[in-house]
């Protein structure tokens, strides 16, 4: 059966949320293989599908047609959706109209960044029955314009910003918590906290689930190499190879060999 929104937020303190980034269907249906709890259909879809240098050039389109894509292979994983830049900045009426684009893509859920000044827009999403993931910490969307890639969290007043953000949002509606970069012990402080579960990306061991991005962890995204990726496969290095030599098959005349051609069956 499929997961919802309610079913994962009751998994806090119970059991750890496995989550991954996903953006097409071959991709999706080998996670749903593998039993992963969520999949984030990530705005990160502007950097490892599309080649953009972040994720400000993504549009609902694109999200929209990654989303269907991914929500196709869905059989048990909870699917989630990114809100991309200026999709629900502007006012509650277009966050809405958007997120509800999303859903009929096939999303069971939206993501959105932002603390405090969101929470009225995750209200009002989750107040027509779309389930709402929050996003703290590092924000990429906007993360050229307010210091970088920086942990979050490092200081007690940061610290203490952030648990606020997070209560704002848990109180707004929010099923679950991003934190992305936030310093290990300002994230197990939000955590025990908070009454939703909290989704960590380099954050550290603390939080109730962990998120990474699936070509991150399939060592085959080299643009950029996060520190707190795990890298459990070279899928890359892999598929050079195989390219390669089939590459070397045909310009040799190896491929195709006989079993690889349909012999004609005409008199």
């Amino acid at each position: 059966m499929r997961r919802t929104a309610g079913e994962i937020s009751g998994m806090k303190g119970r059991q750890k949320i496995a989550m991954v980034t996903a953006y097409d269907y071959t991709m999706a249906a080998l996670c749903e293989r593998a039993g992963i709890d969520v999949m984030l259909v990530g705005d990160s879809a502007g950097m490892v599908m599309m080649g953009h240098e972040n994720t400000v050039p993504v549009t609902m389109e694109h999200m929209c047609f990654f989303t269907e894509s991914v929500a196709r292979a869905r059989r048990e994983a909870l699917v989630v959706a990114d809100m991309p830049f200026m999709s629900y900045q502007a006012d509650a009426s277009q966050a809405v109209a958007n997120a509800g684009r999303l859903v009929r893509a096939g999303a069971d859920a939206v993501k959105l960044e932002g603390g405090g000044a969101m929470c009225g827009t995750v209200s009002a999403i989750s107040g027509v029955g779309i389930p709402v993931m929050g996003h703290v910490g590092v924000l990429p969307q906007t993360a050229h314009l307010a210091g970088g890639y920086s942990a979050r969290g490092r200081d007690s007043e940061s610290a203490r910003a952030l648990a606020s953000e997070a209560a704002a949002l848990e109180e707004a509606g929010a099923f679950a918590i991003v934190l992305e970069m936030v310093e290990r012990g300002a994230a197990g402080a939000v955590t025990r906290a908070a009454g939703v579960p909290t989704i960590g990306i380099g954050s550290g061991p603390d939080c109730d689930g962990q998120v990474l991005v699936l070509q991150d962890m399939l060592g085959m995204y080299e643009r950029v190499r996060p520190k707190f990726v795990k890298r459990y496969a070279e899928l890359g290095g892999a598929a050079v190879s195989a390219v390669k030599e089939y590459a070397e098959d045909v310009r040799a005349g190896r491929f195709p060999s006989s079993e690889h051609w349909t012999e004609g069956g005409g008199g």
